[in-house]
């Protein structure tokens, strides 16, 4: 893409800005933008020049056209939970903060449908619809700060899309306003979409370099009665991986099937704190499994047959969640793996997926490459569908080894999750920090088409500026 002369938003860009949204509702406080300035990207801080946090459609379109006309990056923010950069306003300019964006506007009980604002908080729209009956499955790890916005952006994932997909397997339809001021809806209310290019999928995962998201609408499934939880203990990481391609061969879809090596799970008991049952020493990974549905003599049928393979792949004594509480216990472990390892150390998060069947080998590459470049690397992840979450630790590395070293291995990494049919990203995008790495996985005119894509949306390349691509 060609190199664009951006413009600092300067005292005039702020008094415009005033007059969009009022006074309170813009800052140039320094404290202001390095809140606004971070995410959960390692430890990386960018300063935009003004934070503004609009409240209706209009502001955000005014908003939008004052910076396209007058050629300033803006950069569009959630509730900051990010892990690949891509909400950091790099470029500096306007970070518009979608916060205000809190309302569900509608559940639509009828055609089990939900209309919403972007900024609201992934667990409190679930609780909402469990309420009444529904479910709506995406929960990323950070569902209890993430927002459904940030979620679109990245098309987010969890535990539970092992059985029911992402984020995008729940879009119905978007508004969005352009760069240039002007709002549209990108597809229709439906459960059948067949009406030209499907811009609302388009949408999803641009990770918000194409329009900026004011509205969703969002289906909706019956919530499932009861659950059964499965915690199962092996001695060797690499069997714990072995046994789950099993588990779907068999005919079985868990709800959930995470993953835990061991420093992950003792550096998150550590963090989240103690736990009702003994961790023994020779135990090297734990798997999660959780069965949903509305039949309790199916969901221990199905038990029974996973037990079995887990005993056929040299699991240990299997343990049952018999308490909403232990329920409750064991997930808090699974989901304070990330902050775990952040409080423990710098790091870096790379977000490997593959075929589920070639988990194994993808694990023992990344411990091989860490050998060969020394590092440690603490994974966990999302077993069932093939994604392995790899935090390599900086621990007492030197910045030179760090700085040098590091990028050849993430490099053999992605690398080796190319050769075994997988790609770079599962769930929590490209963004800042694997940009680098996208020719991996896509040829030159591949890139060229994704940026020409780009370049119809937003000619000026205000949106989001530096992300996803050189």
């Amino acid at each position: 893409m060609s190199a664009i002369n951006y413009n600092k938003a300067t005292s005039i860009t702020f008094n415009e800005l005033k007059s969009i949204v009022g006074e309170e509702f813009i800052s140039t406080d320094k404290e202001q933008l390095e809140k606004y300035g971070q995410d959960e990207t390692e430890d990386f801080v960018f300063l935009a020049d003004i934070v503004v946090k609009p409240q209706t459609v209009p502001q955000v379109a005014a908003v939008a056209k004052l910076c396209n006309d007058n050629k300033i990056p803006l950069t569009t923010r959630g509730a900051g939970t990010g892990l690949s950069g891509g909400a950091l306003p790099v470029k500096g300019g306007v970070l518009l903060s979608m916060e205000k964006f809190n309302k569900i506007i509608q559940i639509d009980e009828r055609n089990l449908q939900a209309t919403v604002e972007p900024g609201v908080i992934n667990y409190i729209f679930q609780e909402e619809v469990k309420k009444l009956g529904l479910f709506y499955p995406p929960d990323p790890a950070s569902w209890g700060s993430c927002s459904l916005g940030g979620n679109i952006a990245h098309s987010s994932g969890g535990p539970k899309a092992v059985k029911y997909g992402t984020t995008r397997d729940y879009v119905l339809n978007l508004e969005v306003v352009l760069p240039n001021g002007e709002v549209i809806w990108t597809g229709a209310n439906t459960l059948k979409y067949s009406t030209a290019y499907n811009l609302t999928h388009l949408m999803i995962g641009s990770e918000g370099t194409l329009g900026i998201v004011t509205k969703i609408v969002f289906k909706l499934i019956p919530l499932p009665k009861h659950d059964l939880l499965m915690l199962v203990p092996f001695r060797d990481a690499e069997d714990a991986c072995k046994a789950v391609g099993q588990v779907f061969r068999a005919g079985i879809t868990p709800s959930a099937m995470e993953f835990m090596e061991r420093d992950a799970i003792d550096w998150s008991i550590k963090y989240a704190g103690e736990v009702n049952f003994e961790i023994k020493p020779e135990w090297q990974a734990l798997l999660l499994i959780e069965v949903d549905g509305n039949n309790m003599d199916v969901l221990m049928q199905d038990c029974e047959v996973i037990g079995g393979i887990m005993t056929e792949h040299n699991s240990d004594e299997i343990l049952f969640a018999d308490s909403a509480e232990q329920k409750a216990a064991l997930w808090k472990i699974r989901r304070k793996v990330g902050e775990a390892v952040k409080s423990n150390s710098v790091y870096k998060e790379e977000d490997t997926v593959v075929p589920r069947a070639e988990l194994p080998v993808l694990l023992k590459g990344v411990k091989e490459i860490g050998k060969k470049y020394g590092f440690k690397s603490v994974c966990y992840g999302h077993a069932g569908d093939g994604n392995l979450h790899v935090n390599i630790i900086k621990g007492d590395l030197d910045d030179k080894i760090w700085d040098n070293d590091l990028p050849k291995g993430i490099t053999e990494i992605f690398e080796l999750c190319k050769r075994l049919g997988g790609t770079i990203s599962g769930e929590h995008g490209i963004g800042l920090v694997q940009k680098h790495y996208l020719p991996i996985v896509f040829p030159k005119h591949q890139m060229e088409l994704m940026k020409n894509i780009k370049r119809v949306f937003d000619p000026n390349e205000i949106l989001n500026p530096g992300k996803i691509f050189e």
